[in-house]
């Protein structure tokens, strides 16, 4: 057997650090000592005899990871490289991989590094599909042990089950069978009788394998999975037409028996198979609105509404705005409609003496009225629907803006000490670092690490309390949905099922009050201790400088000596 290091003759525990000097650089007499660099490697992991304790024979350690897959288990016997990594090595080149970017031991025929090739490999015994390179390792890569894919001399391998026969491609009916009478399916009726199956079975193997691959792609569970599979079934046996595109209007009507619609529409749409015939919830919103108003002249507030919808390619030109603009300019328009709607048929007939008779002396209201109701004249008139803008040359328009108001104590409380992990996770994080609602909705889980989160580029440092709330909303996260594909860090049952952000109405929702007003009591607070330093609101808070100015006269407001006393 041969003989270990020659320990230190002072501590007894560490290798000597030469021959002939029976010291270690920790105990050496003049010490102590800072060793020199691993002759081998350059590691300053100094061991003895000039390497490193990776690089000498007599270390204790015997195992690491592989230099090139980072397989737990390589050892000095193969330099620190598996057994495949070194089998590599010696018959592949070395060069940079096109996918992780390293640069090692690359495949011959692929150019590809091993580890990238055990990641798609891995994806695909996961789904029982064939996944390229790219989307095998979008979410990294899957760590394993050394030496285990083949043992050599049991003779067996981990081989993937021979998949059957592929489904048929999938080709919807081009023609659509016309009906008597349109009548709404009762499907209760089916729950006691059942439903008569699927026409096509191929179709339905086909829409069965893609919502399997679905479920795993987004980390649907069982009961989930079985749901969609069984509306998909029902929506094929009750189908006018066998073949044809599902349409969105029949989708929804499977959750009168438990069954969501979402889930149903996505599988059909990458499928091909969906119809989407349902009414645009704008497009209801705006028929509704304008219900009370003649009809010329809701024929040309419905040109204005496709324009503000869906822009303008011909001259005037005009891009499209956002669905909340279009709510918020018609809905500052109505009151001026409603009135004009008694006296007239056409906005052609409003003067500017109409205008003014019911335009408000200042404030808010004369502001919101002069921009609902110029927004609609300056796209009618270059389009000649109308002959004037009554708006035109009209200002005095000066919204109100009221000092924000710090939230009641015992509110802000109870919301961080609620039982609901996600509210009290929320709470902490808008009351201790004033968080917009749309930077937390897109916060991703890699976002928050180290005790920070990584928020538009800029690092916020959270608090302990926030800390452990976080801890406690991921805990939870984890435990309801653990196998979602979801990366952003708060969701809930609905965005759960894909990958996509939850809308802002959710916060105010489970807050129970408007998320605004948590960051306008932090902004506030923070103003008050800093004596209105306008130029630390900008750097932590994101603001603009007339956005502080707005903070920095709230906090000199008489009114403030209270909430300073309640927060200190």
């Amino acid at each position: 057997m041969r003989p270990g290091p020659r320990r230190c003759s002072t501590c007894a525990s560490r290798p000597i650090a030469m021959k002939d000097v029976p010291y270690c650089f920790v105990c050496w007499p003049t010490g102590p000592v800072t060793p020199p660099p691993c002759l081998r490697c350059g590691s300053a992991d100094y061991f003895m005899s000039g390497l490193c304790a990776r690089c000498h024979p007599h270390s204790p350690q015997g195992v690491d990871s592989c230099t090139d897959c980072y397989a737990w288990g390589a050892t000095r016997t193969h330099k620190w490289r598996c057994k495949g990594c070194e089998h590599w090595h010696g018959h592949h080149p070395v060069g940079a991989c096109p996918v992780c970017r390293r640069t090692v031991t690359l495949n011959a025929e692929e150019g590809v590094c091993r580890l990238c090739l055990r990641q798609r490999a891995y994806m695909r015994q996961l789904l029982g599909l064939e996944v390229d390179l790219v989307e095998a390792t979008c979410d990294g890569h899957q760590l394993f042990l050394a030496d285990l894919i083949h043992r050599n001399g049991t003779g067996r391998r981990f081989k993937r089950k021979p998949a059957g026969p592929p489904p048929p491609p999938i080709r919807p009916a081009t023609h659509r069978q016309l009906v008597l009478f349109d009548l709404r399916r009762d499907l209760h009726a089916g729950l006691r009788k059942g439903f008569p199956p699927p026409p096509d079975p191929g179709l339905d193997a086909a829409l069965s394998q893609i919502t399997r691959t679905r479920a795993a792609r987004y980390g649907w569970n069982k009961s989930l999975t079985e749901r969609t599979q069984r509306g998909i079934r029902i929506l094929l046996g009750t189908s006018d037409t066998p073949g044809a595109p599902i349409q969105a209007s029949d989708v929804t009507v499977l959750a009168a028996i438990g069954i969501g619609a979402p889930t149903v529409i996505g599988v059909l749409s990458e499928a091909g198979m969906l119809d989407d015939d349902r009414t645009p919830t704008i497009e209801a919103w705006f028929d509704r609105r304008t219900a009370d108003i003649p009809v010329r002249m809701r024929e040309e507030l419905r040109i204005w509404f496709d324009v503000m919808r869906h822009g303008s390619t011909t001259y005037p030109r005009r891009k499209p705005r956002a669905a909340s603009t279009i709510y918020a300019q018609l809905d500052f328009a109505l009151p001026a409609l409603r009135v004009w709607a008694h006296q007239h048929e056409s906005l052609r007939e409003i003067s500017r003496e109409d205008f003014l008779a019911i335009l408000p002396t200042s404030g808010t209201p004369r502001a919101t009225l002069i921009g609902g109701v110029r927004s609609i004249f300056r796209v009618l008139k270059p389009r000649k629907v109308v002959f004037t803008d009554p708006t035109y040359r009209v200002g005095g328009a000066v919204h109100d803006k009221p000092l924000p108001r710090p939230v009641d104590v015992a509110t802000l409380r109870s919301l961080i000490d609620s039982d609901d992990p996600v509210r009290a996770a929320l709470a902490a994080i808008l009351a201790f670092h004033g968080l917009r609602s749309g930077q937390l909705l897109r916060l991703h889980l890699t976002d928050l690490h180290d005790g920070r989160l990584h928020v538009d580029g800029r690092f916020v440092l959270l608090a302990p309390l926030v800390q452990r709330k976080l801890a406690a909303w991921l805990d939870y996260r984890n435990r309801r949905w653990p196998n979602t594909a979801n990366p952003h860090l708060f969701i809930h049952y609905k965005t759960a099922t894909h990958t996509g952000a939850a809308r802002p109405w959710w916060i105010c929702k489970k807050l129970g009050i408007p998320a605004q007003a948590l960051r306008q009591d932090r902004i506030l607070d923070e103003a008050i201790a800093t004596g209105g330093d306008a130029r630390r609101l900008t750097d932590l808070f994101g603001l603009s400088i007339t956005q502080a100015a707005r903070y920095t006269t709230a906090a000199d407001h008489p009114g403030m000596a209270n909430f300073e006393h309640s927060h200190g």
